[in-house]
């Protein structure tokens, strides 16, 4: 026969109903850490000034997800911007729903909740995927091909975030650059500079790092990148193994149907007249410009001046 619990015959069901459900505590953003390879960042930005400016005015509206770690301390899973802002704001406490959750359960939901920003830059949906990917594939693991349910997995998240399993692949490729390379993807999108766009970096990520950072040196001093099509035949002599820092220089150096022309002039001439202060090409190049202005100031001023005495 079976006998009734004492919270069977002391509490009503509601109450055992909602102590089932999910509850918003208050807990001190001192014993929050942060997810670790967190792969968005978090700037002080004008949107985070708004966000403080927000949280003074009405507090946190929508509560953070963290799960409990050992010691007594939790592990932030969903809104480290809200408690950034919280803390420019002050405040000591943020309001969190808390979890018992798995590492990839985890990693899975930071991943989704933080996708669903407008602003996204390429270097943080590259890790992220890649993180998500890895959880995935984690518990499917024992297949011989990365599925969920009849997708692959790149397939899956694709149709998550609108993308193709296709294009989900090329962002992964981007966290196997090197980070001043990774930076210059990210500028692309920005509209910054120097810059890189997407396609051609993904080429590039196939290149071992001592041949990305002979392509950034080279890139650095002739102020370009490759195009499309030129980093795919980096790819290939790179798959080949012979690819060397000359045969980057020289394809890197091609000239391109839409490059901008660009004025060479000897440097050993140039060494000759300009000044010994300046450090480096971009100086040099800014000194040269302002002196050919300062030049035609003074001959269209001189014409102005004959012209009057006439």
């Amino acid at each position: 026969m079976h006998l009734p619990s004492l919270d069977d015959i002391f509490t009503t069901q509601q109450e055992r109903d909602e102590a089932g459900l999910e509850k918003v505590v208050y807990i001190s953003i001192k014993d929050i850490d942060d997810f670790p390879e967190h792969p968005f960042k978090v700037i002080e930005n004008d949107e985070m000034k708004e966000m403080v400016d927000s949280i003074k005015e009405k507090g946190v509206l929508v509560p953070t997800i963290i799960r409990p770690k050992a010691n007594d301390r939790y592990e932030m899973i969903s809104g480290h911007r809200r408690k950034k802002a919280s803390e420019l704001a002050n405040i000591d406490t943020i309001p969190c729903i808390v979890r018992n959750l798995t590492d990839d359960e985890a990693t899975i939901i930071m991943v989704d909740s933080n996708l669903q920003r407008e602003k996204i830059l390429p270097s943080e949906k590259a890790f992220a995927y890649k993180l998500k990917m890895e959880a995935l594939r984690h518990q499917g693991k024992g297949t011989s091909r990365p599925m969920v349910g009849k997708l692959e997995t790149a397939d899956f998240i694709g149709q998550q975030n609108n993308e193709s399993g296709r294009q989900i692949q090329r962002y992964i490729r981007l966290t196997e650059l090197i980070p001043k390379l990774l930076k210059m993807v990210d500028n692309d999108s920005l509209k910054l500079t120097p810059s890189m766009a997407f396609r051609p970096a993904v080429e590039i990520s196939y290149l071992t790092k001592e041949e990305q950072t002979s392509l950034l040196d080279i890139m650095e001093c002739s102020d370009c990148t490759p195009s499309y099509a030129q980093a795919i035949r980096l790819k290939e002599l790179s798959k080949s193994q012979k690819l060397t820092p000359k045969i980057i220089e020289e394809i890197v150096s091609e000239e391109k149907p839409n490059q901008v022309p660009k004025l060479k002039i000897s440097m050993h001439k140039l060494d000759k007249i300009l000044p010994h202060s300046l450090k480096n090409d971009n100086e040099r190049e800014k000194y040269v410009i302002r002196a050919v202005m300062f030049y035609n100031s003074y001959v269209r001023k001189m014409k102005e001046k004959q012209d009057f005495q006439r």
